[in-house]
This record gives structure tokens, sequence and C-alpha cells, in this order.
């Protein structure tokens, strides 16, 4: 290469290096006043490189907020990618909660390396969160709690709540503490500014009904008990009433969310974590296993039909009012399943109520089923001209979509009961039902009535 030519390239490489480096300064400083759910989707645009880039040019106070509130596989990989010590400096600007589901999506390896850059203090408590199941009150808690001595006065304690306000993640509450550290009590900072200055905390609390929830309660029953009570946190507690932290309003948004979410990929086969973000070979690992059961399922609903091969081969017309039966079953048992799973995603299982629905679903399946197969018995007759097809076909509709109903509500019911989770593909082995139940109940009747 000529020496003229070599100057030229290496001022190219230069230009382009310094207009990527403007980039993302001017990236950098549009960020500087952002709201952290916003910052974070504007890292989430960016290549993987851009954002180690635009996060280290960052306050990380600011850098800290945005990764907390990115989707779990992007910090993931920007996680990984930062430079150790920063990403440690990162964790230590985070509540220790956001600080553990940071980390909780990290290797082994990767955590340890991190942990040990980080300030002991802090790095206890991480690690303390870390132990706690992720899908209990003790995973998903904020331990950074404003406690009050229950000997203090109302005045001291807002002295005391207004002095950690900085510390703690919603100085709404004031939880109020005996001398062995048991929770006895909480108060809201209405309450506190409504009682006399001199007044003991012991006082003002009186005979309270103390709503609060163990470290091992699913988050799911958390999410409920906060919203049923309409309360902004709920505390935390062990076996010993000891107060290990609260859980907040916006973590039970997200449990909501993430719960929601689930069910919805769950009911279809789907990974129940599973996001557009994920890298597609673990997409086919979790959902190939439920496309094969889903081969088996159909399966039977082939060899159902193949058992009526001659009726269908005597009377065409059967292979064309087939999908019908079976498609108008599998959307109201959708409709049921639907109900159901979110009836149970919304309070705590009880099998007597549960069954009570199941059976209400039934009465409505048999409702529209006659209102429905009266339609069709119309339509198939004013379409051949042959009451006694019409007849079947109604039947065997109506039939089909009571079966529908009750299967739609009984499956996530009877998975509640085997201890499995209510939405895990639910929707295949309710497809099945209704394909196999449908095709044998009108194939069969047309078998005995019309040949």
């Amino acid at each position: 290469m000529k020496k003229e030519e070599r100057i030229t390239t290496e001022q190219e490489q230069l230009q382009k290096f310094r207009a990527v480096e403007d980039d993302v300064e001017n990236t950098a400083a549009e960020m500087e006043n952002v709201h952290p759910a916003d910052g974070a989707d504007q890292l989430e645009s960016l290549s993987l490189t851009e954002q180690v880039q635009v996060v280290t040019s960052l306050e990380k106070e600011d850098a800290a907020e945005f990764i907390a509130e990115m989707e779990r596989h992007d910090r993931a990989r920007l996680m990984r990618d930062l430079p150790p010590e920063f990403a440690a400096d990162l964790l230590e600007e985070m509540s220790p909660d956001d600080a553990a589901d940071v980390l909780d999506d990290l290797d082994d390896a990767h955590q340890q390396s991190l942990l040990k850059r980080v300030e002991d203090e802090e790095a206890l408590e991480i690690e303390t969160l870390l132990t706690f199941d992720s899908n209990t009150a003790g995973g998903v808690m904020n331990t950074e709690v404003t406690v009050i001595d229950r000997n203090m006065t109302a005045d001291q304690a807002i002295q005391r709540i207004r002095s950690a306000a900085e510390e703690t993640e919603i100085p709404y509450y004031a939880y109020i503490v005996d001398e062995m550290d048991h929770l006895v009590g909480v108060l809201s900072l209405r309450d506190l500014m409504l009682s006399p200055p001199g007044q003991q905390l012991r006082e003002v609390l009186g005979k309270q009904h103390l709503v609060y929830t163990y470290f091992d309660e699913d988050k799911e029953d958390v999410a409920r008990k906060l919203t049923h009570y309409n309360f902004l946190a709920v505390p935390v507690v062990d076996r010993e009433m000891r107060l290990l932290g609260v859980v907040t309003h916006d973590d039970v948004i997200d449990i909501i969310h993430e719960e929601a979410s689930e069910d919805m990929l769950g009911m279809v086969g789907a990974g129940q974590d599973e996001t557009t973000d994920t890298p597609w070979v673990q997409s086919v690992r979790m959902r190939l296993p439920w496309l094969v059961v889903n081969v088996a399922n159909s399966a039977i609903s082939a060899w159902v039909v193949h058992l009526f091969e001659g009726t269908i081969g005597e009377m065409a017309i059967l292979a064309a009012l087939m999908p019908i039966v079976a498609n108008q079953a599998g959307n109201s048992g959708q409709q049921s399943l639907a109900v159901i799973i979110r009836q149970l995603a919304m309070e705590s299982f009880d099998r007597k109520r549960a069954w009570s629905a199941v059976a209400r679903e039934a009465r409505i399946g048999v409702l529209n089923g006659i209102i429905v197969g009266l339609l069709v018995m119309l339509g198939v007759f004013l379409l051949t001209h042959n009451i006694q097809l019409a007849c079947v076909m109604s039947f065997a509709l109506g039939l089909d979509m009571c079966i529908g109903n009750v299967a739609g509500a009984s499956i996530p019911v009877i998975l509640q009961e085997l201890g499995r989770d209510p939405a895990q593909a639910s929707s295949i082995f309710l497809t099945t039902l209704t394909d196999s139940a449908g095709f044998f109940t009108f194939l069969g009747l047309a078998t005995v009535f019309l040949l």
C-alpha cells in the first residue's frame, strides 16, 4: 500500500472513532436528567459495545438506576461486559434488593467475583438476600427500612424518619420493634403527625391489627395481600417475628406483571421467562418438549378420526363440518381456561370455591351449547336440507362445547391440586380433549343415525 493511501485510511479510521466517541458523549449527556425507566429504554436500544461506553461515561448513581430498570437478559449481558471494578461500584450504588436481582441473573463465579469487590457490609446484605428463594417474599424484599424503637416519642420518631429518609426506599411507614427487634407495630407518617409530640409510640399503637408476611411466603400471595389492604408496603418477618425487610408496591407491580406474562406464555407451552432477547437455542429447549407432547396429543385426535374413516368416506360433508365442532368447543374451553387461571392468579387456592367455579362453567357451557347448537342446526339444514345431519351436528356441537367449558375450567384446578403451575401447557391439553371428544361425538352420532 502506498504511503499516501495508508495515511488516508488511518485518517478515516480516526474520524470514525471520533464520531463514535462524540455519539457516546452526546447520548450520555442526553441521559443525565431522564427518568431511570426511560434511560433503561435508551440503553436497550443500543448495541452492547455502545451500552458499555455510555454506562462508563455516566455518573455511577445514574448508571446504577438505569441498569436496575433494564430487562433481565439485557442487563445480565451488560454487567458481564463491564469492567469488574466498575460493575462492583454500580452494585454499591443500588439498593440491596436491586443489586441482588442483578446478581441473580449472573453465574455463580461472576457473582462471587463482583461481591469480592463490594464493601463488606453491603456485600453481606446482598449475599443474605441471594440466599432467599427468588419466588418468595424474602427474594423480593428491600432491607432498607426505617426501624423505630417503641419507647420513642412521636416527635423523636419523626426526626428519626427525617434523618433516614435518604437511606430508605419508601419512608412512608415507621416499623416499630421491641428490644429484641420483634415487629410490634407499623405507623404511617400520618399517624405520627397526628400524635402529640411527647406521646410514646407504645401508646399510639394501642391494639393494632398487624399485617405482615413471612419471608418464605410465595410472592404471589404477598402481592395479593398488599393489594387487598391497599398498602404501599408490607413488612417481612422471620418465624420469630423479627423484622427482615419490606415488600413495596413497585415490587408488587413487577410481580403481577411477571406472573401475568408467565401465565400467558405457559398456557401455550412457551418458556415462562422467555422474551425476544432470550437466546434462540434456549427458546428451542424450552418449547420443544411441549411441541413433542402436542404431536402425541394430536395423534390421539387423528386416531379418533381414523376410527370413522368409513363413515367419512360414505358422507364427505362430515369432513367439512368436523372442524366447526372442534373449533367451537376449543374456543369455549379457552374462555373458561382464561377465567379460571385469572381467578387462581388473583387469589389463594380454595378447593371448594375452585370446583364451584368449574360447576359454574359447566352451566355456562350447557346454555351456550344449546343456543349455538340451534343456530348451527338451522344453518346446516338450510345448506344441506338434511334434518338428520342438522340435528346430529347441533347435538354434537352443543355437547362438545359443554365438554370444552368443563375441561377448560378443570385442567388448571387439577394441575393446582397436583402442585403444578395451573397455566403450564394447559391450552395444549385442552385442545386435545376438545378435538378428540368433538370428533368422536360427531362422527359417532353420524355413524349411528346417518348411515
